[in-house]
């Protein structure tokens, strides 16, 4: 019979390489961020917490982010990244338009109620002017962009078409912030949802004319 202790020393220690290593790390951080702002809030989310929560001491997190705000740009470019995977690939053209508005709300929704989504609110709202616009301009470039893939008939160039975009930017971020308020109490908002749905179906279908 073997010795299970030679064995288990036989075994190959598998060691990560470096690039592993930092990339864990970052991950642990910037998901601590996130998660902190979402519970606790942005101020409270100080540099001990942020360590705390991560495992790992300051001058680790210095060392991958530099300071604070290094890491809050971190999480923000991450945060679009998360966003633009959330809402993938648009459908196919052929794709019926109640189809399309049923999966840009379901997936839309997605985002707006997760704990990226708070917490990159937060930052940006805590963010000096002179970086929060930029970040804002960027990412209503990005919607414009993805609203476009989901709904190819409707003109980005037309105030009307980007007003209607702009008022589903709007109902997504006051049910979040209802929901956000409501805590355990919250509710599925499937019926606020479905009035969504019904307005951008009204609003993107071709208008018939009449005799």
């Amino acid at each position: 019979m073997s010795n299970p202790r030679v064995d288990l020393a036989q075994r190959p220690v598998e060691r990560r390489s470096h690039a592993e290593r930092t990339a864990e790390t970052r991950g642990r951080v910037m998901n601590a961020v996130i998660e902190s702002i979402a519970e606790v809030g942005f101020q409270r989310t100080t540099a001990a917490e942020i360590a705390r929560r991560a495992g790992v001491t300051w001058g680790a997190v210095q060392h991958h982010y530099r300071d604070k705000e290094g890491i809050l740009m971190a999480v923000l470019e991450e945060s679009f990244k998360t966003f633009a995977g959330v809402l993938g690939t648009p459908p196919k053209r052929d794709t019926s338009l109640e189809s399309r508005v049923e999966l840009f709300v379901r997936r839309s929704w997605q985002h707006f109620r997760s704990t990226h989504y708070r917490s990159t609110t937060q930052i940006l709202l805590n963010l000096p002017v002179e970086i929060e616009i930029p970040w804002r301009l960027e990412m209503l470039d990005e919607w414009k962009r993805i609203w476009s893939g989901f709904f190819p008939e409707s003109n980005p160039a037309r105030r009307q078409s980007i007003d209607l975009m702009v008022y589903a930017i709007s109902v997504f971020t006051g049910l979040a912030t209802t929901t956000m308020l409501e805590g355990e109490r919250t509710r599925t908002r499937s019926r606020e949802l479905s009035f969504l749905e019904e307005t951008l179906v009204q609003h993107l279908s071709p208008k018939r004319e009449t005799g």
